[in-house]
């Protein structure tokens, strides 16, 4: 937030009493007593010009007792008052002066700057606004009225009070509009227009605090850390040990990576703001970029002490503390996180990863879910989902998120082989060979999707795809003597014997005790003429399972 200037403003009123409470070397006290009627006010006049203020107030105090309700009475009371900075006071005599007579204009200004220094913002806005309503060249209400409302918040009307005050004021106190517009065009993110009217009233006051502290501000915004660093350098001199120059000297150093310069300033910042959150938080990221733990998880806590409804706080200490190793903390600093912020997502992120190595894939899940629900172009998050939906066997979800992950990075070979093995789980066959053979042209050695492939067509009968991708599943380094073994089986039966011989002896070569595959080989060898080596074969068979003899004679 930009810094805003005062919001004070000077006390105008009708020429009268203006003249009356600030002694108008220009007006005489002849003149004005020539405007006034009643003999009250020109007694208040005399005392007033004597400095014998407190005879003045007591004077009309008696006159308004006495039954002399007149508006202008109440008018110079509440100026007396307000001279004498008692608000209460003073905003009861305008609210009498509004009550007799509604539109003056005067009444409802003055009445405004007294709520205003009440710290009642709206209640000064709408006598501001009510002061324009009767008179809407008053320079001065639309620039009161500016800074009530950039205080609340609401810098697009305040641009527009402080616009028509500049085209009203003839330039009168033109510095103090410009620098209210400048505030009001900072707030809207107008980062240009402002810093050039902030640019121009420091040519005139070089060494404003306010003036350097915004244009710091907007170079941090903007990431000029040439700029930030010479304006919080200026300021420093100008104002030792000042927040918002330790501010932008912090920023410079950690986006240059000087992380030893960004501790050493942000503990200065600390020390010169110890109630500034921001402070101890950005000392708490620039204290764990540098490795040091035990004291970013320290600042962190002091920082969510400060601020306790600061979901970033309890996110960045969530994450201290699980690459401190302490899990159970961790996790419970991203749940105080997420009840500020619930769909945070590197928090569900770091969660999901929390409870996958702590073995609960169902929390992982969980999280997981919420996390792509928000935020569908996470693909890790995607796929580590998939990963987890195909592990509990929910195929239809597992495909949904395989794809998704895929839509952000079409040509990810870890999410298009687990995309085809979805589809082969749900056993859709066909396109599970399609995308499984995508992963292939992908990684040609990948040994997973060509071991699916070769199941594949082994399950749909394909004696020759079988035998092709079981060849290249086992030059590509793949060890799966059971893929062997069954390609064996689909190629025997097919009566390629010597095909089929081939592969019962990968899968034997792979698994010497491999029962079933050496009774096989046997009678692949028998087929192809050899049978002594056959004997040998079913002997070796019914060594490693005895069980198996019954099955040499079908």
């Amino acid at each position: 937030m930009a810094e805003q200037p005062q919001a004070s403003v000077l006390v105008v009123d009708d020429d009268l009493i203006e003249r009356l409470l600030r002694g108008d070397a220009t007006a005489s006290v002849k003149n004005a007593k020539r405007a006034i009627e009643s003999t009250s006010l020109a007694k208040t006049l005399e005392l007033v010009t004597a400095g014998r203020l407190d005879e003045a107030i007591e004077h009309l105090t008696n006159a308004i007792a006495e039954g002399k309700h007149l508006a202008d009475i109440h008018s110079a009371l509440g100026h007396l008052w307000f001279e004498k900075r008692d608000w209460t006071r003073a905003g009861e005599q305008y609210r009498a002066v509004i009550e007799k007579e509604p539109r003056h204009a005067t009444a409802h200004y003055n009445l405004a700057l007294v709520l205003d220094r009440q710290g009642q913002t709206e209640g000064a806005a709408a006598e501001f606004e009510a002061a324009l309503q009767s008179d809407g060249k008053r320079w001065q209400a639309n620039l009161g009225r500016g800074l009530c409302l950039l205080k609340l918040g609401k810098a697009g009307e305040a641009r527009a009070c402080f616009d028509a005050a500049l085209a009203d004021s003839a330039g009168q106190n033109q510095d103090r509009i410009i620098a209210g517009k400048a505030v009001a065009l900072h707030d809207l993110g107008e980062l240009e227009e402002a810093a050039t009217l902030y640019q121009r009233l420091l040519s005139g006051d070089p060494n404003s605090p306010e003036l350097l502290a915004n244009l710091i501000a907007i170079s941090i915004t903007k990431k000029d850390d040439n700029r930030t660093k010479e304006l919080a350098e200026r300021l420093i001199k100008v104002q030792p040990g000042s927040r918002h120059a330790l501010e932008g000297l912090a920023a410079v150093a950690m986006t240059r990576g000087d992380l030893q310069a960004a501790v050493q300033y942000g503990a200065q910042l600390v020390k010169a703001a110890p109630d500034f959150y921001e402070a101890r938080f950005h000392l708490a990221v620039a204290l764990h970029k540098a490795g040091r733990l035990e004291q970013a998880v320290t600042v962190y806590k002091e920082a969510t002490e400060l601020r306790p409804n600061a979901a970033e706080g309890w996110a960045n200490l969530g994450a201290a503390l699980q690459e401190r190793g302490d899990l159970a903390g961790a996790q419970s600093a991203y749940e105080r996180a997420l009840s500020m912020a619930p769909e945070m997502p590197g928090v569900l992120w770091n969660l999901a990863l929390l409870a996958e190595k702590q073995s609960s894939a169902k929390d992982a899940e969980k999280y997981l879910a919420r996390l792509t629900a928000k935020h569908p172009d996470w693909e890790d998050a995607s796929f580590r989902l998939g990963v987890f939906q195909l592990q509990g066997g929910d195929c239809t979800s597992a495909v949904g998120s395989f794809e998704a992950a895929l839509k952000q990075r079409p040509n990810w070979p870890d999410a298009t082989l687990n995309l085809g093995l979805a589809y082969w789980q749900f056993g859709d066959l066909e396109t599970a060979s399609e995308i499984l053979e995508k992963a292939v042209n992908l990684e040609p050695k990948n040994t997973e999707a060509l071991r699916a492939l070769a199941a594949i067509t082994v399950e749909r009968g394909n004696a020759a795809a079988a035998k092709d991708y079981e060849q290249r599943y086992r030059a590509a380094g793949g060890v799966c003597p059971e893929l062997s073994y069954n390609t064996g089986l689909i190629l025997q039966k097919a009566g390629d014997d010597a095909a089929a011989l081939q592969c019962y002896e990968s899968a034997v070569k792979q698994k010497p005790d491999f029962a079933e595959a050496l009774l096989n080989l046997g009678h692949a060898l028998k087929a192809t003429g050899k049978e002594e080596a056959a004997r040998q074969a079913w002997s070796k068979a019914v060594s490693a399972n005895a069980d198996l003899a019954a099955a040499y004679f079908q």
